[in-house]
């Protein structure tokens, strides 16, 4: 005899296995026994639910009926090869596309954020307002702001402007030198090797090309300012001006096996990839020792062997890890506090930091920007100065 319990389960596992061959014949577009499926799916629930609210456990009786039209279905899905081992088939392949979907859709984001980190807001586009951050906050928080200078180079589009700006504006005794990087006319192609390979057809199409080259290639990989002399200046330093590296070390993706391809023999057989990496938002440089071992012409050397971007194909840190090797000395990391453009960072460090860097893609003047960590840049704008005002910058 079939206990009252049994046949109540039974019908449970019925609907259970009938709902998934449901979704199996409406992806088959067999809509005649999907709509069978469901119509025998709410017989057998009005059953159990009845039951329910008279509170006594159904019957055979009541529930033969029912359990023989929904096995007879169970039997027909089977015929139509809607059996366990088909079902594991199609979620699986239902769980691949939704894979492909997720990975398209991380994908997407991950251009857009790049995109949207790249992109300078309208209402900074009539004024280096992060340049006058750097300024004023080293002004407020110097004791001897007298003593410092600073040596600023920018193209000649913005060179009047920022000019103006830091002439008309006192920064509590600070000196701002601002000069134009077309002045420097030794830097040309034939000293330049970026600028030997801006003259290159390939390269030209790899970076400034919407449709050419391998669309594999991540955006960030191709976006032309790493091509830009004012991103490569860093490397002339002791024939430009004096300039401001700290070791960042403390984690595994600050390793050099991170940035650069350690299948090409010459980064194999030179370097450890397990060296310590370093940021280039904060350095002190020895000019005397930098000529004396001729680092500009080093990197040279790693420029010029980067030409078909095999050895790496992201920025300037690269070749600056390589320019750079056996030659660095950490400082202490409350010198340079990285990470307020990226995640959490402890209050102390930034409370106690000589320099904060936000690095990564959420600038505290972008819309992106960490709501966290927007009032310590903030704070550093004069918002009340009329030409910023017009600039609409708030």
């Amino acid at each position: 005899m079939v206990s009252p319990d049994s046949v109540t389960r039974q019908l449970n596992d019925q609907i259970s296995l009938a709902k998934a061959f449901l979704v199996i014949a409406k992806e088959s577009n067999n809509l005649q026994f999907a709509w069978e499926l469901s119509a025998q799916i709410r017989n057998s629930q009005i059953l159990l639910s009845n039951a329910a609210l008279r509170r006594t456990p159904l019957t055979t009786t009541e529930s033969e009926t029912a359990i023989r039209d929904m096995a007879l279905l169970l039997f027909q899905a089977q015929t139509l090869h809607y059996d366990s081992a088909t079902m594991i088939m199609r979620l699986k392949a239902k769980i691949q596309g939704l894979e492909e979907q997720m990975n398209s859709i991380t994908e997407k984001s991950s251009k857009y954020g790049q995109i949207a980190a790249e992109e300078v807001p309208k209402s900074l586009y009539c004024l280096g307002v992060r340049l006058t951050i750097v300024v004023n906050s080293t002004a407020l928080n110097s004791k001897n702001p007298e003593k410092v200078v600073f040596h600023l180079v920018t193209d000649e589009v913005n060179h009047a402007a920022m000019r103006a700006w830091f002439t008309m504006n006192s920064f509590a005794g600070v000196t701002v030198d601002v000069q134009k990087i077309e002045d420097f006319s030794w830097l040309n192609a034939s000293y330049v090797p970026v600028l030997k390979q801006l003259q290159d057809s390939d390269t030209r199409s790899y970076y400034f090309s919407g449709s050419g080259g391998d669309n594999r290639t991540p955006i960030k990989f191709r976006n032309p300012k790493y091509l830009s002399m004012l991103n490569h200046l860093r490397f002339y330093i002791p024939e430009v001006f004096p300039a401001l590296k700290v070791e960042t070390c403390m984690e595994t993706f600050h390793r050099y096996h991170k940035y650069l391809n350690y299948s090409h023999p010459l980064i194999r057989e030179h370097f450890d990839p397990d060296a310590c990496g370093w940021a280039f938002g904060m350095n002190v440089f020895d000019l005397v020792e930098w000529r004396r071992r001729n680092v500009t012409g080093i990197y040279h050397y790693w420029q010029e062997k980067n030409v078909d971007r095999t050895l790496w194909k992201l920025g300037t840190l690269p070749p600056g890890l390589l320019t750079f090797y056996g030659l660095t000395e950490p400082l202490n990391p409350s010198w340079h506090v990285l990470g307020l453009g990226y995640t959490n960072v402890d209050p102390k460090l930034i409370e106690t930091g000589a320099v904060l860097h936000f690095n990564g893609n959420s600038k505290p003047w972008l819309k992106i920007g960490m709501e966290k960590y927007k009032p310590i840049w903030d704070k550093y704008v004069d918002y009340g100065h009329p030409l910023l005002q017009q600039c609409n910058v708030h």
